[in-house]
Order: structure tokens, then sequence, then C-alpha cells
């Protein structure tokens, strides 16, 4: 495992808690040597992780798309910024590059870019890593649904195994490792 995708808010979301976990991620990604994936922007918990992985000497991937250049306020300090055309492209260039993937707490986006990549993975289409960084419970909701999806008969048991929830970036990443 060497790059890690990251899905995140492209803003700091309402508790001082989730961009402390996208700092703390980015140190745990640069204590194993894991670069980073993401959205490419400046600002929100995608700044943050970021800022955090490049100050610490990592390797940092932007993939944004044009209309969202200025919008998000694409990073102009990464070690690579790819601006693409839609965000088709984007998602997949971001699992084209990735050996795994982690969401941090952010918005509809984020629960787009989380809820393909799981898809895909259901459908075989990739065997890398899904996971949540559940800061302060902000997944505990999303959990219980797709326990709920299970108990309903809509989700497998087998698929709904695959998304590895845990609330440490540590601990997180030493489970991507064992993956």
């Amino acid at each position: 495992m060497k790059k890690i995708c990251v899905y995140c808010g492209s803003s700091d979301g309402a508790r001082p808690e989730y961009s402390r976990a996208a700092a703390t991620l980015g140190h745990a990604m640069l204590e194993k040597s894991l670069d980073l994936v993401y959205g490419g922007a400046s600002v929100g918990l995608m700044g943050k992780l970021a800022d955090t992985v490049l100050q610490g000497g990592g390797r940092v991937t932007g993939i944004i798309p044009e209309p969202l250049v200025n919008r998000e306020i694409s990073h102009a300090g990464l070690t690579e910024l790819v601006v693409v055309d839609s965000m088709h492209e984007r998602k997949s260039m971001m699992v084209d590059l990735s050996d795994g993937f982690i969401a941090l707490p952010g918005g509809i986006g984020t629960m787009d870019e989380l809820f393909e990549i799981l898809t895909w993975s259901h459908l075989g289409i990739h065997k890398k890593p899904c996971a949540l960084l559940n800061v302060a419970g902000y997944y505990d909701h999303l959990s219980a649904f797709m326990q709920h999806g299970v108990n309903q008969g809509f989700i497998r048991k087998e698929t709904a195994a695959k998304l590895i929830i845990n609330d440490d970036p540590r601990g997180l990443l030493d489970l991507f490792m064992k993956s």
C-alpha cells in the first residue's frame, strides 16, 4: 500500500474535532510513508489534510474538475495538481491512483464518492479497502443505516462488512495495512 485516497469536506464542519482528525490522519499517513490522493482543494478538511502531509514532507496529488477550481479554491502547493473535465473523470482517476479509500466527515460529494467506491467493491471492480474515519460519531447514523439495509435484505452482509469503520486514524491505517 502506497497511496491512500481520502474523501472529505471542502469546509471545516461544525466541530473542531473534524480538523484535528484530518491533521492526525495526515500525520499517521506520513508515519507509514503513504502518499495522499484527494480532491485538490485548499480549503476545509481537504486543505487541512493536504497541508499536514505537505508540511511533513509527504507527496500529495490533488484531482479537481475544472468547474471547481475556483469554487473549491484549488491548492497551489501540491506535489501534483491534475485538473480534469468532470467529476466522473476525477473519481476514475482517484480510483486508478489509489490503493485504498478513507472518508473523513464531509457532505454530499463525500457521500457520493464513498458509495460509488463501495459499490465498485461490491461489484468486484476493485478489491481495495474502503473505510470511514468516524470522527466524533459523525458516521454513527450511516453505520446504523448500513445495518438497517442488511436487516431489510437490500445490502449484503458481505458488502457492509467491506466498509472498515474506526474512530482512530492510526488504528484505521493499521487495519488497512492488514487488508
